[in-house]
């Protein structure tokens, strides 16, 4: 699996964010029984950026919290069978299926983890595994699906044993 990670904005974080990055990352593709190696690029920003890109890719105008930018268009949530018919979503060099791109709003990683009570580095690990699920064709319009998409979300999480008590020292 290869995760790009790039950093536009000074990273404040006093955990491993690599790491826990890739962690998340494979425990995601692990949980859903992704059958192919991957690649994924994760864009670390700051709040001017992401509310650029979401003004333009979804003509919202303001920040958000993290972006997803799928790849693949899957027959339906879950539902790998179809990949190999597909072969423009491989990376000619390395053969990895190319999932995707989530950008993550840095400062809104900080307020949201003391909005909502818990560690930075808990809300860093919920919102990437919550993109990793839209590169694998989830998503939250409906209340069902959103249901589903908390469910995996969490099952993702407790899998690594991160909750909303965990500390930053991983």
């Amino acid at each position: 699996m290869t995760l790009l990670i790039e950093e536009e904005i000074q990273i404040p974080f006093t955990f491993d964010y690599k790491q826990v990055a890739r962690q998340v990352v494979e425990q995601a593709l692990e949980s859903e029984d992704f059958p192919y190696e991957t690649e994924v690029s994760l864009t670390l920003t700051g709040l001017d950026e992401i509310h650029e890109i979401n003004r333009e890719f979804r003509d919202m105008d303001r920040p958000t919290d993290v972006l997803s930018f799928p790849q693949i268009d899957y027959p339906a949530p879950g539902d790998f069978s179809k990949l190999e018919d597909s072969m423009d979503i491989f990376n000619p060099d390395s053969g990895e299926c190319i999932l995707g791109d989530i950008v993550l709003c840095v400062p809104k990683v900080v307020s949201q983890a003391e909005e909502f009570g818990h560690s930075v580095m808990r809300e860093y690990a919920f919102l990437i595994a919550h993109s990793m699920l839209h590169l694998m064709g989830y998503d939250h319009m409906e209340d069902a699906e959103r249901l589903d998409m908390e469910a995996r979300q969490e099952a993702i999480l407790r899998a690594l044993h991160i909750d909303r008590t965990t500390k930053e020292e991983q």
